[in-house]
């Protein structure tokens, strides 16, 4: 009688424990898939919430890579040209974001060496301002050149289809005419040779006019970044779509 017992407590156990599993197991599926559908609606409801997410990934990417011109020296950083840019930018509604890579006093040799640096992120327009450093320390025409040509040949090599504007630089007659002769064609040789967009001259309209400059009689003024915004604006507005307005 004893070991009848003894069986059936055991059945009787091992029954019980088993339906517990069950019932854990059931338990825990109806869990996971409540959590599931929780969260399926919470994260629609945050996509719903914020539809700006999903538009920064539609967002195009616009790098002013240059000196003290670009960084705005002087100034507040709202009134350099590429702020300004962003500014005409943002009035248009357009998906471009600009960064502001401008470093002052770079030359076209310390850009090369920063630009992998720069370039670790998606950028679909480039906007390359150097040279006006090395043109006031006399560096050689055709070391800016190589120079100027590296940088690119990196920028492509990080995305082929990146597009291109060489913004193009003078310098007074002080260090001879044929160096500012060189100098000059530098950028427009440049520009042809690799296919890209030019601003002839970043300065066009500043230069040598001590009411849209500084001090220094080098770096513009809040008025006078207008004007070179202008300058990169006409280059820029194609690519980025807009058109001019019907007459």
């Amino acid at each position: 009688m004893l070991q009848k017992y003894t069986i059936l407590k055991r059945f009787y156990h091992n029954f019980t424990f088993s339906l517990l599993i069950v019932l854990f197991g059931f338990l825990s599926l109806v869990s996971c898939k409540n959590n599931s559908d929780s969260q399926t609606e919470e994260q629609t409801s945050i996509a719903q919430e914020n539809p700006a997410a999903e538009n920064e990934e539609n967002t195009q990417t616009i790098l002013f890579f240059g000196n003290s011109l670009t960084a705005g020296m002087g100034l507040d950083s709202e009134e350099s040209f590429p702020a300004l840019i962003q500014d005409r930018i943002d009035s248009l509604e357009l998906d471009y974001n600009v960064i502001n890579a401008g470093l002052s006093g770079e030359t076209t040799a310390a850009g090369k060496n920063r630009i992998e640096w720069v370039m670790n992120q998606d950028v679909d327009i480039f906007v390359l301002e150097l040279g006006a450093n090395d043109g006031l320390r006399g560096v050689p025409v055709s070391e800016t050149r190589k120079n100027l040509q590296d940088i690119m040949d990196h920028v492509r090599s990080e995305n082929p289809d990146i597009r291109i504007i060489l913004a193009g630089m003078q310098m007074p007659p002080n260090l001879g005419q044929e160096y500012t002769s060189d100098f000059k064609d530098l950028f427009p040789d440049l520009a042809a040779q690799n296919d890209v967009e030019l601003i002839p001259f970043l300065l066009e309209g500043v230069a040598g006019d001590p009411e849209l400059n500084q001090g220094d009689g080098i770096h513009p003024t809040a008025e006078g970044q207008k004007i070179v915004a202008d300058n990169v604006w006409t280059i820029l507005k194609p690519m980025l779509g807009v058109k001019e307005p019907s007459s």
